[in-house]
């Protein structure tokens, strides 16, 4: 008794030091931090805040509290940006100390810190300089990609083809496609359509990428300490994590067994050739570990942000057949149907571009962007953010900044045209970020999103079996990503 009775002092003595910790934390900074609703002990402010809308929650108290105030998920103490001018100044103007990488902790749970697009200080720009570098190698952004986009989209057609008009989920003939690109440059091949590894991937993908938008994914970013042991659909995605590296591992393998260090063949053999040049290093960046993450971080943002804002369009336009009819009309006139999009066909096509920027701006893939934080105690208009404080650029509130977009709430190409018809670009166009921390696929994201849109509306015409005023356009899941609502649909031959 007296053994279990001490224990329990014991245990109330333990609890009581860490609520005064936790709340001394808090208050430690409460006069110089940005203002924001009063934290409790270990759940922050989980109670004012929906995690099936959290976007819209912070959006919310940004509303009550300003464009620049400070909000704690769990313990996490966060900084949430809004608008356009809030975002910039931060991201652009005060690029350096806003260049830090924050927790994103469903991710966080394999990458730990290691690869090109979670990493922090040195180990950040080594990465980044060099995936750029490699990138550009194997044609990312020059004439050999547009090809190898042109193949892929000549796969995809004859697939689509292939189900003969019946109504059909496009989310994996996207993801396959898309997922095909990338993988070319970094393993140096594409993959089979039907391959059943590849299927198995893409799900993996597909699946922990739309856990980070539902509400469990948002109620682990505050309580992943705790929920991380626990049994619930986190451990579903730590699978699919799991799966996804060991794929690359194995690949990696086979290269190291098979490399010739006078001729790479892809993302990954350059980055082998780098280690055996830096084993002397006893500060290199490039080993083993980094090599597999930052192979997956390529793998997966080249294959999930593009797919999935492809998908979100092919819904736009059912919803809005006038814009389909539009953009058909342009690909006619420029086009024409015996040839094969090009990427400099863009030029002459402001309506389709127009409408490729729209649906980029209303999908709004990556709403909350991926966390920064603040690499010093840093001065940021009259407040003053402590060194290793995670900032949240809220993305979406920038794309919907009704300063810069007429009817933020609506899908209309016309918010990137002027009073000619011509394509006009837009400040509060930032679905890739913007600062030192942006997305560098921006470029193929940009080539791949046109050259395959293009090639398919060239070839068809799309067919919802619901009428158009009844499709329902507003997302399934808004967390770190947003995720368009499942749907099927008929590629009628053109």
């Amino acid at each position: 008794m007296l053994a279990s009775g001490l224990l329990l002092v014991a245990l109330l003595a333990f609890l009581s030091v860490m609520v005064l910790m936790s709340v001394w934390r808090q208050r430690k900074f409460w006069g110089k931090l940005p203002p924001g609703p009063t934290p409790l002990p270990f759940i922050g402010n989980y109670l004012q805040l929906n995690t099936e809308q959290i976007y819209n929650s912070l959006i919310k108290l940004g509303e009550r509290y300003g464009p620049v105030f400070t909000v704690h998920l769990g313990t996490r103490r966060i900084v949430v940006l809004c608008g356009q001018e809030a975002v910039k100044e931060a991201l652009v103007d005060q690029a350096e100390e806003f260049s830090g990488r924050g927790e994103q902790a469903t991710f966080n749970w394999l990458f730990k810190g290691y690869g090109v697009v979670f990493s922090n200080g040195e180990r950040a720009k080594q990465l980044r300089r060099f995936s750029i570098t490699t990138l550009r190698d194997f044609g990312f952004g020059k004439r050999g990609i547009e090809e190898r986009i042109q193949e892929e989209a000549g796969f995809l057609l004859e697939a689509f083809r292939d189900t003969r008009g019946a109504f059909t989920d496009p989310t994996f003939f996207l993801s396959r496609a898309v997922s095909n690109v990338i993988s070319s440059i970094v393993f140096g091949d594409r993959f089979d359509y039907e391959d059943k590894e590849f299927l198995s991937l893409l799900r993996m993908m597909l699946g922990s990428f739309q856990f980070t938008a539902t509400s469990m994914g948002q109620l682990y970013e505050m309580f992943y300490p705790v929920m991380k042991y626990l049994p619930g659909p986190q451990q579903q995605a730590f699978k699919d994590l799991q799966g996804l590296e060991d794929f690359i591992a194995k690949k990696v393998e086979r290269n190291q067994r098979t490399l010739d260090p006078n001729s790479p063949r892809d993302f990954i053999d350059s980055f082998l050739i780098r280690m055996q040049q830096e084993q002397k290093n006893p500060d290199t960046e490039f080993f083993l570990k980094n090599l597999v993450l930052t192979t997956l971080n390529l793998f997966f943002a080249g294959t999930e942000t593009v797919s999935t804002t492809l998908r979100y369009g092919f819904l736009l336009l059912m919803k809005h057949p006038d814009v389909e009819a539009k953009v058909h009309e342009e690909i006619d006139r420029v086009i024409g149907k015996n040839r094969q999009p090009k990427f400099e066909d863009r030029a002459k096509m402001p309506y389709t571009e127009a409408m490729i920027h729209e649906i980029q701006r209303f999908g709004d893939m990556l709403p909350m962007s991926v966390a920064r934080r603040v690499t010093k105690d840093t001065k940021f208009r009259d407040f003053l953010i402590p060194k290793g404080t995670e900032v949240f650029p809220m993305l979406g509130s920038v794309l919907r900044d009704p300063k810069f977009f007429s009817n933020p709430r609506d899908f209309n190409p016309q918010h990137f045209l002027d009073e000619k018809g011509q394509f006009k670009k837009n400040d509060a166009f930032v679905p890739f970020s913007i600062g030192k921390r942006n997305c560098f696929g921006e470029g193929l994201a940009r080539m791949e999103l046109f050259l395959f849109l293009t090639a398919i509306m060239q070839n068809f015409r799309f067919k919802s079996p619901q009428s158009p005023q009844d499709i329902d356009v507003s997302p399934k899941h808004v967390g770190f990503a947003t995720i368009p609502r499942s749907y099927t649909m008929s590629f009628l031959p053109r």
